[in-house]
């Protein structure tokens, strides 16, 4: 038996039963590391003397019969956007290569302390700037399922390791579809949080009213699991939820119950392919089979939302990464010791963003800029209030909305680099979850004829996690999507 082909959920039984322990899982995840992630390139760092040392001392633990956490011993892989003082947190970017924080984020302390094995740092998208993580300012990460492919981003390495079996679960962060879009072209189950459900404590932050930390596994129970463990209130976050957090894990085998599913008119319009739209109908169909009631809702104001988004986002951008200038910590410019202070400031951010991140601070700091505050900042701020009411609304008449995450399967590298609009336009489906602080989740639904992963969108109300997850798990317990691997 392969240990690297189990789930989460599995191994996690086959370590209480003493089927296995966490030093032989460790090792079987690293061993794949060994042999796939120099073609897919999934991390940016990991350690594998660390990772073996950590499953060693969860397996002493175990042995004397101390309480080891919910998590046991499983190998879990961090975007590399949370701060870790074990390792360099860079972001994706040269402005961090070196970075290494003081405290470890919030996030990853609930994980040490659930009992995981921190396998290593996932790559990324240039401070989570993008859906394709091209923008990395390491190397790009392929899709494992078609090496020529994009994997989705900005969390694509936390996707693409969990799909061909490189680590059971991992973490990413999702600002506009970051964990969703990954999670779909990969082929595996992705969750955005409610926005304040787990806290963005030590997240280096992009777009901090849209920033969430979420779960990545192989099934909604993995999912499920890892939510458990990372999800409730935390102090050093001001934006966190002060409510119980449910057990995800027994939610999710409760009965479904006569579900109300919205099918959002406006993601089956223009531009959608039809691979794409053919899958996510098959998907509401077993739905239909389930019990489930469908029926079409609106959101009217949807078709404002990429504009509102980045502008919001961007404005976000501008402010939060104005405190890398080259004087306090990370990147500074080369023979800088002689410019003045300005020309320092200019050749540390000039050397040390890519094009996409310097494209976003443009954008931003002229949004916020005076005399267009108010035509575009406070205007965008206006339409996602709209656009929160939209989502509100459908609310009333349905439990969950169904749709597609992207307009297309994942498309080629550097097919869409040039066109920065059209790079956007792959955000259509999945901003107004950001937009409007709700959870949403993507769940594999099918394959193109080229053999290329879809996924399935569902978005529910603020803190409907159990449902959101009832309803996933009970579609997995009818397809067997989840079940292939590249």
């Amino acid at each position: 038996m392969v240990l690297s082909k189990n789930t989460a959920v599995q191994l996690l039984e086959m370590l209480r039963q003493g089927a296995s322990n966490s030093r032989e899982v460790t090792a079987a995840f690293v061993d794949a590391i060994e042999v796939n992630d120099p073609k897919i390139r999934s991390f940016v760092r990991w350690d594998k003397k660390s990772a073996l040392q950590t499953a060693d001392n969860i397996d002493v633990a175990r042995d004397a019969g101390e309480n080891i956490g919910p998590l046991g011993g499983l190998p879990v892989a961090i975007k590399d956007v949370l701060c870790t003082t074990d390792d360099v947190t860079s972001c994706g970017s040269k402005m961090l290569a070196e970075y290494r924080s003081p405290y470890d984020a919030t996030v990853v302390r609930r994980l040490k302390e659930a009992g995981a094995v921190l396998i290593g740092k996932t790559n990324m998208d240039e401070f989570a700037m993008g859906c394709s993580t091209e923008n990395s300012a390491f190397h790009p990460t392929l899709n494992p399922w078609d090496h020529e492919r994009i994997p989705g981003g900005s969390s694509g390495g936390a996707a693409a390791c969990v799909a061909a079996n490189m680590v059971p679960l991992s973490i990413g962060s999702d600002t506009g579809g970051s964990i969703r879009q990954p999670a779909c072209h990969c082929g595996v189950v992705g969750l955005k949080p409610t926005y304040g459900r787990v806290s963005r404590f030590g997240l280096v932050a992009f777009g901090s009213s849209l920033d969430c930390v979420g779960p990545m596994g192989r099934t909604v129970e993995d999912v499920a699991l890892l939510l458990s463990v990372i999800a409730g209130n935390d102090p050093a976050d001001a934006t966190s939820i002060d409510q119980e957090v449910p057990d995800y894990q027994s939610e999710i085998k409760k009965d479904l119950g006569a579900l109300r599913i919205g099918v959002v008119e406006e993601h089956f319009g223009e531009g959608i392919d039809t691979e794409v739209k053919k899958n996510v109908e098959n998907a509401i169909g077993v739905f239909k089979e389930m019990g489930a009631t469908v029926q079409s809702v609106t959101l009217p104001h949807s078709r404002y939302a990429i504009a509102a988004y980045y502008i919001i986002a961007s404005s976000e951008a501008s402010s939060n990464l104005a405190r890398y200038d080259g004087a306090h910590y990370g990147f500074r410019a080369e023979n800088s010791s002689n410019a003045s202070l300005d020309e320092m400031y200019c050749d540390t951010r000039q050397q040390g963003f890519g094009p996409e991140v310097k494209r976003r601070i443009m954008l931003g700091t002229y949004a916020l800029s005076a005399g267009y505050y108010d035509a575009y900042y406070l205007k965008a701020l206006r339409v996602r209030r709209l656009i929160a009411n939209d989502f509100k609304k459908a609310f009333e008449d349905v439990d969950l909305l169904i749709g597609p995450v992207t307009p297309t399967p994942a498309f080629r590298l550097g097919e869409k680099t040039e066109d920065p609009l059209a790079m956007y336009l792959e955000d259509s489906y999945t901003v107004g979850a950001n937009l409007s602080g709700i959870p949403a989740l993507s769940l594999p639904c099918g394959f193109t004829d080229g053999g290329l992963p879809i996924g399935v969108q569902l978005q529910g109300p603020a803190l409907a996690e159990p449902q959101l997850l009832r309803a996933a798990h009970a579609y997995q317990q009818r397809t067997d999507w989840h079940h292939k691997t590249p």
